[in-house]
């Protein structure tokens, strides 16, 4: 790709990049969010036309008009936001618009043997073909999109934040799949915002800020980790946690959780958080960390137990009576779960406080945006128009638009799952200030990370969860990241 440049209603996507990818590498990107890395993918997808610039594949120069365009070359893209149809079965999706077919009719036994050899080849052969994705975890529907790009006769598959969803052995199991695939001359672009990532399975490295090229085919070995965060913000920043605020002892407890279980998910779930006091739930993906969040919140109804904000007991599986207690959720799937859109930002920055801005049947939409601009200010949300759709943001500001909901609706007690999933570095750094400036205000929060580091990093107590059980609680100073895998893997109480 040579000069590639693009742009959407005025504004510029991409300048002059150049980008080279040669048979069996890995070629990581990076760029900070808004970099214009999901445009150049896109552009190399056949999702959108270059204004300009050229695209030379195997020797030739090519147009791709459309995806099938590139499919057809032998380009198969995985994206970051799950791209599978709930409705239909894990087969139907991996062969979704290649479908086996003879005479108009499916051959479903023949789609049903492929696609368990190629979950196989991945390293999930006991995933039946035949169940419905809606029905699948988040980690299992990015297998299903990473089976569906194997099924063409790829030459060239684009990863963009392939791990997202995934947790550590799965990773390892993801690495082993990009081994393979390199090792039989397919190339692979390999979209990350986790840097150690990039030091175990990246060739070369090429880096966008501000929709230009700022290096191109780095070699990984041979780049510090400080250089590529130059390359990508202009500035040095520290990969460090901002400095914890000890708790006072007499801190008033916002939130007590009693007992608390669901059904098949997790049981005999109790924890504490007071003013000022950041826990923790360090677990992999499917330990039930997000559900005992969205049981907390009222969105699940618990079968057992008793949360209580401010000596409160709330009622279960009530989400009006959690937002009025003062509890606000930033889901983990913050575009499905918990973000309009195609609505403007002012709208959903005050989503959880619209009662304020609606009398007699009129909303007072002025009101709204400025409320609105005042937490865009406060946040360093960018662009900070409130009238931009939520859609047309990077991941770090959608986050910050979450934050801003809570913090209109004076939110008390915080539940964050994956508050920085697919953040770029300098992006998760705000989050991080953002989130220890809450707890040093007086909010208590309870945050869900698939980075155990992360969980670390900014908690003051951490509850280890495996298999829906409590494992441990633990000051965080007073435990590691080996030991706290060392606490999941043995799946025993400390």
């Amino acid at each position: 790709m040579s000069g590639i440049s693009k742009a959407f209603s005025g504004v510029q996507a991409l300048k002059g990049v150049d980008l080279e990818i040669v048979a069996g590498e890995v070629h990581c990107i990076l760029g900070q969010n808004g970099a214009g890395k999901s445009t150049l993918i896109k552009t190399l997808a056949g999702v959108h036309a270059p204004d300009s610039g050229t695209i030379v594949w195997n020797g030739e120069e090519v147009a791709l008009s459309s995806p099938q365009d590139a499919i057809d070359l032998g380009i198969a893209t995985m994206y970051q936001e799950l791209d599978v149809v709930d409705g239909l079965t894990v087969a139907e999706n991996i062969f979704l618009g290649h479908e086996l077919a003879v005479g108009g009719f499916t051959r479903s036994g023949e789609a049903n043997a492929r696609a368990r050899r190629l979950l196989e080849r991945l390293g999930h052969g006991t995933l039946p073909p035949t169940r419905e994705v809606g029905s699948l975890s988040a980690a299992n529907k990015q297998i299903v999109s990473m089976a569906r790009a194997l099924s063409h006769d790829t030459k060239l598959i684009i990863m963009d934040e392939p791990s997202a969803v995934l947790d550590s052995e799965e990773v390892k199991n993801l690495f082993r799949v990009v081994r393979e695939l390199t090792a039989a001359g397919i190339a692979v672009v390999y979209i990350t915002h986790r840097l150690e990532e990039i030091r175990e399975i990246g060739d070369r490295i090429s880096v966008l800020k501000d929709g230009r090229s700022t290096a191109n085919g780095l070699p990984v070995g041979d780049t510090p980790t400080s250089e590529l965060i130059r390359l990508m913000t202009g500035r040095s920043v520290a990969n460090v946690f901002p400095p914890a605020v000890p708790v006072p002892g007499d801190a008033e407890v916002l939130l007590d959780v009693r007992d608390l279980g669901l059904d098949g998910v997790f049981q005999d779930v109790s924890f504490t958080v007071r003013a000022g006091e950041i826990v923790g739930l360090a677990g992999l993906v499917g330990s039930g960390r997000s559900e005992i969040l969205e049981t907390v919140y009222g969105a699940r109804r618990a079968t057992s137990g008793t949360v209580r904000v401010k000596g409160r007991q709330l009622r279960r599986g009530s989400v009006r009576d959690a937002v009025r207690s003062g509890i606000g959720l930033s889901p983990e799937e913050r575009k499905s779960q918990g973000l309009l859109l195609d609505e403007p930002i002012y709208q959903n920055v005050t989503l959880s406080s619209f009662a304020r801005y609606a009398r007699g049947g009129f909303v007072n939409e002025k009101a709204e945006r400025r409320v609105a601009t005042e937490q865009i200010s406060a946040l360093q949300l960018r662009p900070a128009d409130p009238d931009r759709p939520a859609r047309t943001l990077s991941g770090g500001n959608q986050q910050k638009i979450l934050l801003a909901r809570w913090l209109v609706n004076r939110t008390s007690v915080l539940l964050l799952d994956e508050p920085t999933r697919g953040v770029d570095v300098g992006a998760r750094a705000e989050i991080y200030a953002l989130i220890r400036r809450l707890a040093a205000n007086g909010d208590a929060v309870v945050i869900v990370s698939s980075e155990i580091e992360e969980v670390l990093g900014l908690a003051d107590t951490v509850l280890v969860i495996a298999d829906g059980r409590v494992l441990s609680t633990v000051q965080a100073d007073q435990i590691d990241e080996h030991r706290v895998l060392d606490l999941i893997m043995e799946g025993t109480a400390a």
